[in-house]
């Protein structure tokens, strides 16, 4: 199956190499990897530069500086810049990748060869784990959820979704979206990527509550289903800080009448799911 990598980037100097090397790595290599630098400040671009001089299948875009790091809505930005400079079109599979993982060369092919085992699969990616104080600890998950650091998208399932979106919560629509029209979404957890940096590390912890709480409201969600959410975030390191946050960036949606998902089907559905795993019956959550 031919792959393709999509990866945007900002400030990635510590670790753009490490991602770098290990897709070079891979014992399958991508048909094609576009690279975004979306506005860095530091040495990011010349690293990149570098290897693209050294490698033809790989090629770098660089962006204007915002002035600010753009967490979600900037993301996709460079990611769809990246794909409208995509030179191959006759991919099965495109990944969106971020630039600051490590994984073993065998990482892609292990991946594919879940996707030809199973052709309703429309969304897969590997387990993320990072380490904290010398220990390694995994990104907990539901098994239909894919990390949105490195998610890799079955040619006719992307098509079907339309793409993703430019705002925070594209990696939950998608895989949502993707779910209703009849395919199957799944993270391998047997395959492994270690990211350097936290999820949301850049953010902080509290800033990144409030974005996630505020792709929970584009997303559609359910104000019960958000309120045990929360509950149940409460008890997380660090004590009620995640809760609150994610809590306040919800209730931001509805008053400052943020834009949302504007497909009431997608809606219905998700919050369907959401009263179902709710009421402990069947539902994509399990």
């Amino acid at each position: 199956m031919k792959y393709v990598i999509i990866t945007p980037v900002r400030d990635e100097e510590q670790h753009i190499e490490d991602t770098l090397r290990s897709v070079l790595a891979q014992t399958i290599l991508p048909a094609e990897w576009v690279i975004v630098d979306d506005g860095s400040t530091d040495g990011t671009g010349r690293i990149l530069e570098r290897y693209a001089r050294q490698h033809a299948w790989i090629s770098v875009i660089h962006r204007p500086d915002r002035g600010f790091r753009n967490s979600g809505g900037g993301v996709m930005e460079a990611f769809d810049e990246g794909y409208r400079a995509l030179r191959s079109r006759d991919w099965d599979l495109i990944v969106k990748l971020d630039g600051d993982l490590s994984f073993g060369p065998d990482y892609f092919e292990r991946c594919l060869r879940r996707f030809a085992e199973d052709p309703g699969l429309g969304i897969g990616g590997g387990v993320i784990y990072y380490c904290e104080n010398g220990t390694k600890r995994l990104e907990t998950s539901h098994l239909f959820h894919v990390r949105g650091a490195t998610k890799m998208y079955r040619h006719a399932c992307w098509d079907a979704i339309g793409g993703l979106i430019r705002t925070p919560g594209w990696d939950t629509v998608d895989e949502l979206k993707a779910n209703m029209l009849g395919w199957r979404t799944r993270c391998f957890p047997d395959v492994l990527l270690l990211q350097h940096r936290p999820t949301g590390a850049a953010d902080g912890n509290w800033r990144d509550a409030v974005k996630n709480g505020q792709a929970d409201y584009v997303s559609g969600y359910h104000p019960l289903f958000m309120l045990a959410k929360c509950l149940k975030r409460a008890f997380q390191r660090p004590l009620l800080v995640g809760a609150v946050g994610h809590l306040y960036g919800f209730a931001q949606g509805y008053i400052q009448r943020l834009p949302k998902v504007e497909d009431q089907k997608f809606i219905r559905y998700v919050r369907r799911q959401q009263l179902r795993r709710l009421f402990f019956q069947e539902s994509i959550w399990k």
